[in-house]
């Protein structure tokens, strides 16, 4: 079997696709993405803990192979973006990984989702404010897309002017993870990576010169002592940004589309607003705005009751083991109180999502404020949903707001 990711129904509906590849026997061979599917929930978890499966290459093919490899993927002669993006915390693994998470993980902690929590709610009250005055709203880009920046910003250190640019600079650079890997998308996501470089490199410039309390300053200063290097430095900088944006706009949106589609769950969580964190959970269950990610076999594995051998890729479908019925019950059922709900939208084992307390704080502030100060939210026309594997959610959601 073969998955058509780029394809109008798939856009509309993986969860199809996903079905059919849950009934399979076994991991299911993709010959046009190169890898094994793992579909079911077991199988994704088993693979998120197993340490011989790794994100990064390195070690796992020989020189030639990665080579070879990189050219028929069209990753090559990407001297920044291979430098800056393409290694990070999220693409390594061993020392190297545990290394960065914990100098991340320090940043994010509950006094500081706390002070980031008061900041959200003071931005989507104006933020609200605007849309209630225009009452009718494409809420991808007129709302969601203007809160992640600010958040995942005031985290950084970056000016809130610039909060517009930087999320445009992260959706140039991710873009070129998905499958359609073209010439014209690969310069974009090259020459936007040598401006963000750029960017956090005079940011950085300015912390040291009058150092504040953000993630930059600390990050500047992890440099100058020696425990990360300017490759590091970068690279984690780049990738707070870029993974907090676009997600969090995704979840956002498609967390909106799947109220107003089970309209008796929007009035069930407007009736007990308490019921706010599991409706966030269920947000990320029910559509998880990274649905795929790769491991690479370091070693000779068995999995889902075979044996595979080193080199073997995997592709982990988190979002066709989020609608997995051996686990959830009733699963294409958007339930603002499933409990418990063992999703894996953020991952699972060593590459368990740093930013997930902040991602959920941000969704439970967006909604709690959206229910509250609205009578009625009205779906002007269907969903428009991005294409492609490794993202989920809506670029187009056309509402009223009353």
């Amino acid at each position: 079997m073969r998955l058509e990711p780029l394809s109008d129904e798939f856009a509309r509906d993986p969860y199809v696709a996903y079905a059919v590849l849950r009934h399979q026997d076994g991991p299911v061979w993709d010959a046009g993405l190169g890898l094994w599917l793992l579909p079911r929930h077991d199988w994704v978890a088993a693979a998120a803990l197993d340490k011989r499966l790794v994100r990064s290459p390195d070690g796992v093919f020989a020189a030639d192979e990665m080579e070879a490899r990189r050219r028929a993927a069209n990753w090559h002669d990407m001297p920044l973006h291979s430098r800056f993006v393409q290694f990070s915390l999220l693409d390594s693994d061993g020392p190297v990984h545990d290394r960065l998470r914990r100098l991340v993980f320090r940043e994010i902690g509950p006094g500081v989702i706390a002070r980031l929590k008061v900041e959200t709610e003071t931005f989507v009250a104006a933020l609200l404010d605007t849309a209630l005055a225009r009452g009718t709203i494409d809420f991808v880009a007129d709302f969601a897309a203007h809160v992640p920046g600010h958040v995942i910003g005031r985290l950084l250190g970056t000016p809130d002017e610039d909060a517009a640019m930087l999320c445009r600079w992260s959706q140039n650079i991710v873009q070129y993870f998905d499958i359609d890997r073209s010439d014209a998308r690969k310069a974009l996501a090259e020459n936007t990576t040598a401006e963000f470089h750029d960017y956090l490199k005079a940011l950085a410039a300015q912390r040291r010169r009058a150092p504040r309390d953000d993630l930059i300053t600390r990050l500047a200063a992890a440099e100058d002592a020696g425990a990360i290097n300017h490759d590091e430095f970068i690279s984690t900088a780049m990738l707070v940004l870029m993974a907090g944006h676009g997600s969090s706009i995704d979840v956002m949106s498609s967390g909106l589309a799947a109220l107003l589609r089970f309209a008796d769950q929007m009035r069930r969580l407007r009736d007990d607003p308490a019921m706010l964190p599991p409706a966030v959970q269920e947000m990320f269950r029910f559509e998880p705005p990274l649905p795929f990610f790769h491991r690479h076999a370091a070693a000779d594995v068995e999995l889902a009751g075979r044996g595979f051998a080193k080199g073997t890729t995997f592709g982990l479908l988190y979002g066709a083991a989020n609608r997995d019925p051996a686990v959830f019950a009733n699963p294409d059922r958007f339930d603002v109180a499933r409990t418990p709900n063992r999703h894996l939208a953020f991952g699972y084992g060593a590459h368990l999502c740093l930013g997930n307390h902040l991602a959920r704080m941000t969704l439970e502030t967006v909604f709690g404020a959206l229910l509250v100060r609205t009578r009625e939210i009205t779906l002007l026309e269907e969903p428009v949903w991005k294409r492609g594997l490794s993202v989920r959610g809506p670029k187009l959601l056309q509402v009223s707001l009353r």
